[in-house]
């Protein structure tokens, strides 16, 4: 994904969300960072997220998540948030890992 100057700065700002690298290296998968604030950020950061990052980009995040992007609850809460989903509807299994024997 191409970022433009508002959406590089606020990504940048949240770089801290992927505690285990470095920033820069971060920024390079910008779907990975948007789910893990997705995933864990405040009120705050999320506002920010939702402030340059349209839904269209953010259910793209949901459909190309990787396994362990999300926990259940934000799945969920997200997959309503964007209407990806009605009320009445449960969202779809969360991305999992298979292992063959």
């Amino acid at each position: 994904m191409e970022l433009d100057i508002e959406q590089r700065k606020v990504l940048t700002g949240l770089t801290r969300y992927i505690w285990w690298q470095d920033p820069h290296h971060s920024l390079l998968n910008p779907e990975r960072l948007i789910a893990q604030v997705m995933d864990l950020g405040s009120l705050e950061d999320v506002h920010s997220l939702e402030s340059v990052f349209s839904p269209d980009i953010l259910r793209n995040v949901l459909q190309i998540a990787e396994p362990g992007w999300f926990r259940p609850k934000s799945w969920s809460f997200w997959h309503y948030r964007l209407m990806v989903i009605e009320v009445n509807e449960d969202p779809p299994v969360r991305p999992f890992r298979r292992y063959s024997a």
